[in-house]
């Protein structure tokens, strides 16, 4: 009797099973498109766009170069005496160049902006500035030197009596002042665009933009 009573019971037990898991898989689905998983863990990468590796691999980008002649006509005269016998001038050609450089050692992460979907980057960068200019050794020269009688018999006992040195000085202030003239800043950030528009599209970015530093003087072109 109590084998036929437990045959009779044991389809309603697996039914009743079969119900209770069915109830308890849909309410995990419901919950789950309602609040989601609550043990679920999220990953938020917080490293910086690896195009600030790639742009700070550049260094010093040196993005302009001015080449330049400059001369150097120097006088210098003793009192109370004529020039034929104290005194000494000189006319120097200098030769050199002045580079426009852009510096992405410095950048930092907020330097790149990269947008959500990956497609467009915002880069910004320090301005420009210029290095010192670097003479040409074989190509400056002395173009015409005057001396006075006393200064060329002076210089018999002298080891170095006509030392350029102070004459590449003064070649490279005239050339430094220059250089400050020229448009080479505006090149270096034109060539620089160009440069990075390049290679960030390389990368796969569809869109870039560019830009420099605001200065004190106001917003670059």
């Amino acid at each position: 009797m109590r084998n036929n009573d437990t045959r009779r019971r044991f389809p309603s037990l697996l039914l009743g099973l079969t119900l209770i898991v069915g109830l308890l898989v849909a309410a995990g689905v419901v919950i789950d498109r309602l609040w989601g998983t609550p043990f679920t863990t999220e990953t938020v990468d917080h490293s910086p766009p690896v195009v600030i590796v790639d742009l700070r691999s550049l260094a010093e980008f040196h993005a302009a170069q001015g080449q330049f002649e400059v001369i150097v006509d120097q006088e210098h005269d003793v009192s109370w005496m004529p020039s034929a016998l104290a005194g000494e001038r000189v006319q120097f050609v200098g030769v050199g160049t002045v580079d426009a450089v852009v510096d992405f050692t410095t950048l930092s992460s907020g330097a790149v902006v990269v947008s959500d979907d990956g497609t467009s980057v915002v880069v910004t960068l320090p301005l420009p500035y210029l290095e010192e200019p670097v003479l040409d050794r074989e190509e400056s020269h002395v173009m015409n030197r005057d001396r006075g009688l006393f200064n060329r018999v002076g210089g018999m006992f002298s080891d170095n009596p006509t030392s350029e040195e102070g004459l590449y000085d003064a070649a490279a202030e005239k050339m430094a002042e220059a250089a400050q003239t020229t448009d080479l800043i505006q090149r270096a950030e034109d060539n620089t665009k160009s440069m990075l528009y390049t290679l960030l599209r390389n990368l796969g970015f569809e869109h870039v933009d560019v830009r420099f530093q605001v200065s004190s003087a106001g917003p670059s072109t």
